[in-house]
């Protein structure tokens, strides 16, 4: 089937609340442009320099959202037109962010990430981390983000139960969250996890982003720099 087809299905199997980022990181331009050519402008990916050439080259109505580990000096590349960053895991990232948004004169929206999976690879804050970054007085004086929910990737396993224990506790990181500080915060309403082989889990546990990108394209070249 064609990038638009398998879209298209993905489409189709996730209910209308929950968006769906297409995974472009690592293809080229031509797969995007047969996805944005289909109808669909939702892109998400996770090198800097790669989404700044992209985001240069292809159509200016695409919403481009960054899901990767971001580093601090790599910002500046994406805080122009970046429409979400999705993986924020520290309080310097943070910094860095509001300082390169009040730059272009924005307010970038941000998910905090936290560490749900049992590697160790993975980043992320635990929940009694998040909470006293919240409430320092350092976060209440950033001006240039806006915390509009979380995110979270479960472990690379096939063990469901695993992953679904671990999409339960995002979710109840968020629930927590919510009904501590963002109750009255109308836009604190994402829950961005699940990708190509567990959206459907996540969706089950509360998931209103999914990250699907070998589904769309096929498998990554990861080799591609």
């Amino acid at each position: 089937m064609s990038i638009s087809q398998n879209i298209d299905q993905v489409l189709k199997s996730i209910p209308e609340n929950v968006k769906l980022i297409a995974v472009s990181k690592t293809k080229p331009n031509e797969a995007i442009v047969e996805a944005y050519e289909g109808g669909y402008k939702i892109f998400g990916e996770n090198k800097p320099q790669e989404l700044k050439g992209k985001f240069e080259a292809l159509a200016k109505d695409i919403e481009w959202h960054f899901i990767g580990h971001l580093q601090t000096n790599k910002v500046k590349y994406i805080a122009e037109f970046v429409h979400l960053i999705h993986a924020v895991d520290s309080m310097k990232l943070l910094k860095e962010i509001n300082k390169q948004a009040l730059k272009h004169s924005r307010v970038i929206n941000c998910l905090l990430q936290f560490h749900i999976a049992q590697e160790e690879s993975k980043f992320g804050y635990d929940l009694s981390e998040a909470e006293e970054m919240l409430n320092s007085d350092e976060f209440k004086n950033l001006e240039g983000v806006n915390i509009v929910g979380v995110m979270g990737m479960a472990t690379f396993t096939d063990n469901h139960d695993q992953v679904r224990s671990e999409f339960k506790q995002l979710k109840t990181n968020f629930d927590v969250l919510k009904a501590e500080g963002f109750k009255d915060k109308s836009d604190f309403t994402e829950v961005s996890m699940g990708m190509s082989g567990d959206y459907q889990i996540a969706i089950e546990e509360g998931s209103t982003m999914v990250r699907v990108g070998s589904f769309i394209f096929g498998a990554r070249n990861y080799a591609q720099k």
